[in-house]
């Protein structure tokens, strides 16, 4: 069974793209529509089984031990060998039903937004191709079938983002991503090469066994040579816990790297939902938690996922206030999210961070899919200084919004069963990071709520300049102002139906009293690391803060934007340079055009012109080229036409004959 959830999704790439373009036209878009969704859906209701005799959700959620399923033998170099093996346990069937409920959905829902395109094969395939990459990152038993699926995922979100590749647009994303995540990739893949210099091994069960052997000094391990310097064992396990998580960095879009995922909205808005909400964007956040018996062992790697995550956290929650395009503001909003799981992980919270990653799935893959109803509905439109006045028209999609910003904002009563689901899981987050005890812990605490409010501030900012100002379109785009199909809506409402219930309903499995039990083997945490411990125990005004800050961004952002724009453009031009800093996103994209792009053009232009065209050519073909034609031409005057000419260089010939046979004797 957890074979067929990981390869039917690969499958149907190839029946939906080769079987799809053979049969041509409407009928082969339409076959490949539902041959895609259809084993999504099979392999999401498989996923759901899996995650429910694992976690033990029917035996008070006592976990089942964790298993691998042998595939095939894969690397044999020596007496070095793995296999491609599956490795399922409680973290495993988490993502499992992420990846697979999402990416089933979001195939659905494509059958009505991708309808008018000329290459829906190409497209259903493209997303079952990444579904299946993301399916080999999270079921990877070894650190080199992880990376497999890791850098899949890569090549299917750079094809997926520069699906429409007759846009300019399109492309330069795409190989922005492409490029910013090469990047973290490189520092992913050192962290790898110094894994296995250290542990002598790959497969997961075997690292981890190494690592407190190391720490212990019983293992034949004691340092890293670097650059003169020498590494004891405690500074060579943080230096490759950094290196993992720069990989993390660069595919969960964490400060620094994080400027290829609003760009990466150029996309299909389903691609967005997928890729950029609830899937490949986690892929990080995953690694860490998979690799928490190596993290628990450095502090100082901690402590900087922890600064990451809180600063990440903080930056995209201050751009989201500012930005117009209703894809890039959730965009940012993700990137924010995902500096919440991260600083969760930083301070041992795993369970914390998988339980935001997990609910989030709903809510911001709501929102994502929401805001293509709503472009959909509008004509294309993204900019939502455009829009206004569709309360009425599209109000299905309205409340469906509505329910993913309550989810977003966290808007719940503490102490109770009684909240949306991010309500629970960002709390929780809070909570722990609080309960800490630590100073990183506390900065993370305090960034976080600072994030919250303006989570709530744009997140209705959102939907008061999309839905409940006064219509902006002009009349002819308000007049085809269309609800969207069935087709659409029904994933919606099962998102929005998760949005609602999954935190209430998992939250004693995931960071309840029992957590333990929950996640099993799956997930390690030091007993000097009581951070979701303590989170329990917190005082009360920790428990109500993320509230009520949340509803103070409510009630800012509606007094804001209730009649209309005029009061946010008089504030922005208040607040001028503070402003355009968060509207030009920190100028971090300026700052890597002035340090990185340009001089690597300046170089590449150095080497075509002066190195290849100059120097190579000139002396090579081209040189050689030069030559001959110069020869030729001066050759070419001999050919006079005229018989004199010719017979006058015949008799200088037979005198340059006679002169050399006299001459040579």
């Amino acid at each position: 069974m957890e074979a067929l959830i990981v390869f039917l999704p690969l499958i149907g790439a190839l029946i939906a793209g080769f079987g799809g373009r053979a049969i041509g036209g409407h009928k082969g878009d339409v076959f490949a529509q539902w041959v895609s969704s259809g084993l999504l859906v099979v392999a999401a209701i498989l996923a759901w089984i899996t995650f429910i005799q694992v976690g033990g959700l029917f035996n008070g959620g006592n976990a089942m031990e964790g298993y691998k399923i042998e595939l095939l033998r894969w690397v044999v170099v020596g007496d070095f060998a793995f296999d491609w093996s599956l490795r399922i346990d409680t973290l495993t069937a988490v993502m499992l039903v992420v990846v697979t409920t999402v990416s089933s959905l979001v195939h659905i829902y494509s059958i009505g937004y991708m309808h008018h395109d000329p290459s829906i094969p190409r497209f259903q395939a493209y997303l079952s191709l990444f579904t299946f990459m993301m399916l080999m990152l999270v079921t990877a038993d070894n650190l080199v079938q992880m990376f497999f699926g890791w850098e899949g995922v890569g090549l299917a979100s750079y094809l997926l983002i520069g699906f429409w590749y007759k846009k300019p647009s399109a492309n330069a994303a795409a190989i922005k991503a492409f490029v910013v995540n090469r990047v973290g990739d490189f520092g992913f893949a050192l962290g790898i090469f110094g894994t296995f210099v250290m542990t002598g091994a790959l497969a997961f069960d075997q690292v981890f066994a190494e690592i407190p052997m190391i720490i212990d000094g019983t293992s034949s391990f004691t340092g890293f040579e670097l650059f003169g310097m020498t590494l004891d064992a405690q500074a060579s396990i943080t230096a490759i816990c950094l290196l993992l998580f720069m990989g993390a960095m660069g595919k969960s879009a964490q400060l620094g790297l994080h400027t290829w995922l609003p760009d990466a909205m150029e996309g299909p808005t389903p691609v967005s939902a997928l890729i950029h909400a609830a899937t490949m964007v986690t892929a990080g956040v995953f690694m860490v938690c998979r690799l928490s018996p190596m993290f628990e062992f450095s502090e100082t790697a901690l402590m900087v996922v922890t600064f990451v995550g809180a600063c990440t956290a903080f930056f995209a929650a201050t751009v989201g206030l500012t930005q117009n395009d209703i894809k890039r503001v959730i965009a940012y909003s993700t990137c924010s999210q995902l500096g919440y799981m991260f600083f969760a992980a930083g301070v041992s919270a795993y369970p914390a961070a998988m339980f935001h990653l997990f609910t989030h799935a709903f809510f911001k893959a709501l929102l994502f899919l929401g805001a293509g109803a709503v472009i959909h509905a509008v004509s294309d439109e993204q900019d939502m200084r455009k829009m206004g006045g569709l309360a009425k028209p599209i109000w299905k999609t309205c409340v469906l919004m509505w329910i993913g910003s309550l989810a977003l904002g966290g808007i719940g009563i503490p102490g109770t069963y009684i909240g949306f689901a991010g309500f629970f899981s960002k709390d929780i987050i809070l909570e722990s990071a609080y309960g800490a005890h630590t100073g990183i812990g506390m900065f993370a605490f305090w960034l976080g709520v600072a994030a919250a409010i303006m989570t709530a501030f744009y997140s209705w900012r959102l939907l008061w300049m999309t839905f409940h100002t006064p219509p902006r379109a002009d009349e002819r785009v308000m007049a085809h102002v269309h609800e969207s199909p069935n087709v659409m809506l029904v994933p919606l409402y099962i998102l929005a139906f998760g949005a609602i219930f999954a935190g209430a309903a998992f939250y004693p499995f995931f960071t309840g009293h029992n957590w333990q039990a929950f996640w099993g083997d799956s997930i390690l945490i030091l007993e000097q690391h009581a951070a979701l411990e303590n989170a329990h125990h917190v005082p009360l005004w920790v428990k109500w803060i993320p509230l009520v800050v949340g509803i103070i961004g409510i009630l800012g952002a509606i007094h804001v934007y209730r009649r209309g724009l005029e009061k946010g453009r008089a504030i922005g031009q208040f607040w001028g340079p503070f402003y355009q800093f968060s509207f030009n996103k920190w100028y971090f994209d300026e700052l890597y055009d002035f340090l990185f792009v340009r001089p690597s053009f300046a170089i590449g232009r150095l080497f075509w012109k002066r190195g290849d065209g100059t120097v190579i050519d000139g002396l090579g073909p081209d040189g050689v080229a030069k030559s001959t034609n110069l020869a030729a031409g001066r050759v070419s005057l001999l050919q006079s036409g005229y018989l004199y000419h010719y017979a006058f260089a015949m008799l200088i010939g037979v005198v340059v004959l006679i002169s050399f046979y006299l001459l040579a004797g």
